[in-house]
């Protein structure tokens, strides 16, 4: 069985969306939603949909460890509440990992919704540095429950949990991308920032990382870096003012 995990805060916008495509999969996943303290309807809808909710600190470093610690599947697949599940995704997973019994785990294809060039741009982008072994949660991570935990899991950190774990699940053992169906992501989280800045944004959130900064300060970084994104653009081009 398949485990499927959901960190949420106030997503009761985009998560049925998840929650309906996952519930259409054969075989059929159990479901946890991690809630870390919405005020919308997040944790009503998901327990709607039958799904098991818990509640845990916000953060979702804490809140993938917890829903993983809960979890009773041999394979646990980590996703974000935005994602839009492809139909059939389960059981490639399943296949993936029964056709090699030596591989640890890996993740789906990357797309971005939307049909603007800067979607498509996100698009390439990601599909670039996945070549070159780096990955990260919004691309939904699947990983062998007893390599999850070999592994210590997720660690509780304020930011670059997944990055952090998918470079342990890296030297583990042989990983693969599920290229078909790809999994579609949202970039809401991207919008009003120029290429050229997400690029140069990206660089700097890893150099600080492997700088040992502590990850409250990466994680204040980070949201400083997303408040001067947010800062309106020029009318009718890319750049940020």
């Amino acid at each position: 069985m398949i485990s499927v995990i959901v960190p949420t805060l106030n997503e009761e916008a985009a998560l049925p969306r998840l929650l309906a495509g996952l519930a259409g999969e054969t075989p059929a996943p159990e479901i946890i939603v991690v809630d870390g303290g919405s005020d919308d309807a997040t944790r009503r809808l998901a327990r709607r949909t039958g799904a098991r909710v818990v509640r845990a600190p916000p953060g979702r470093g804490r809140q993938l460890a917890v829903g993983a610690e809960l979890a009773s599947g041999d394979v646990l697949l980590f996703l974000h509440a935005d994602s839009v599940f492809p139909r059939g995704g389960l059981r490639r997973i399943e296949e993936s990992l029964a056709g090699d019994p030596v591989l640890v785990g890996g993740n789906f294809r990357l797309v971005f919704d939307g049909e603007r060039p800067f979607s498509r741009w996100l698009t390439g982008f990601y599909a670039w540095f996945r070549k070159r072994g780096l990955y990260y949660g919004d691309s939904g991570i699947f990983v062998r429950a007893e390599v999850y935990r070999a592994l210590g899991g997720f660690r509780p950190i304020a930011l670059m949990e997944d990055y952090d774990f998918t470079r342990r699940l890296e030297r583990a053992g042989p990983t693969c991308c599920i290229l078909e169906p790809p999994l579609v992501a949202s970039s809401r989280r991207f919008e009003n920032r120029h290429p050229v800045a997400i690029f140069l944004g990206w660089l700097e959130i890893h150099a600080l990382y492997h700088l040992g900064l502590p990850d409250r300060l990466l994680a204040r970084h980070y949201r400083w870096q997303g408040r001067r994104a947010e800062r309106p653009r020029l009318s009718g081009q890319g750049g940020l003012r």
